[in-house]
Formats: structure tokens, C-alpha cells, sequence
């Protein structure tokens, strides 16, 4: 006779364990990695796990160069950019001024950012909004293959 399984379900598993990474990188807890950006001198302490899911370098980087608590130096690298990039990388998404975004998908395509499936929502102010659009309508462009700068270019 065999006997029975159940399911344990945590509702709202995802959300918590976004929420929690995010906090630990809020606090720099947990932390096993620094990247730091070579021409600005500055830095950021992050989770290899949380890097190495998101990023096909930092997980070839990991995997190939274990280190207990790595210094990873990016070169033409923007700290900004960097910060944006972990920012997203933890919480799904982030907000970007227009004039940093070719710059930012670039970063995020030279660091082999997972780019699959990436939406780009881009608001403009009521007055820039044809008069047949409600005041406050945003603008949808979902890159589907890939990360691709150029594309941005025919918003």
C-alpha cells in the first residue's frame, strides 16, 4: 500500500526571497563578492548566487575562479551603470533616465546580463503625448532575443 504525499506550498515564496535578497544587499549581508569599477574607484559588495544567475560572465567567472570573497575589477565600466545593473539583476526591474539607457543595455550586454524577455517601458510627459493619448499612457518595446542597443534608437 503506498502512501500518501502532499503538497506544502509557501504562498508568496518568490516575492519573499526577492525581497530578502534585496535587503541583504541593502545591508551588505551575506555578501561573497566586491565589483568595483576601475576608473571610479568605487565599489559594490553583492552575492555570487544572485550574479551568477543573471549573468553568464559572472557565472563563468565564478564557476572557472573559485574564490571565497572575490574582487572582480570592471574596466569601462560606469559605477552608475553598475549600480543599475546589480539593482535590476535583484529586483527584476529598475527605472533609467533615456540619455543612460544605450549606454546601460551595452554594460549589461558586455556582462551577458540575461536579456531574454526584456521590457522596456518608457513614460513621456503629458505635453510630449499626442493629443489622442491619455495623459499618463506609456510607451511599450519588448526586445525578445536578445539585449539590443540599437533598437532603443527607434523609440
Amino acid at each position: 500500500m503506498g502512501s500518501e504525499h502532499y503538497c506544502l506550498r509557501w504562498n508568496n515564496h518568490q516575492a519573499n526571497l526577492l525581497g530578502v535578497c534585496a535587503q541583504l544587499l541593502r545591508d551588505e549581508r551575506l555578501v561573497d563578492v566586491t565589483l568595483a569599477c576601475a576608473d571610479e574607484g568605487r565599489c559594490i559588495r553583492a552575492h555570487k548566487v544572485v550574479l551568477s544567475a543573471c549573468s553568464a560572465y559572472f557565472r563563468a567567472l565564478f564557476v572557472d575562479h573559485p574564490a571565497r570573497h572575490p574582487i572582480v575589477i570592471l574596466k569601462d565600466v560606469r559605477f552608475s551603470d553598475l549600480r543599475t545593473i546589480v539593482e535590476f539583476m535583484y529586483k527584476g526591474e529598475v527605472r533609467v533616465e533615456y540619455a543612460q539607457l544605450n549606454r546601460l543595455l551595452q554594460t549589461a550586454e558586455s556582462l551577458k546580463v540575461k536579456g531574454k524577455g526584456l521590457n522596456i517601458f518608457v513614460s513621456f510627459p503629458d505635453d510630449v503625448l499626442d493629443a489622442k493619448l491619455a495623459p499618463g499612457n506609456r510607451m511599450f518595446l519588448s526586445l525578445s532575443n536578445a539585449i539590443n542597443p540599437g533598437l532603443v534608437g527607434r523609440l
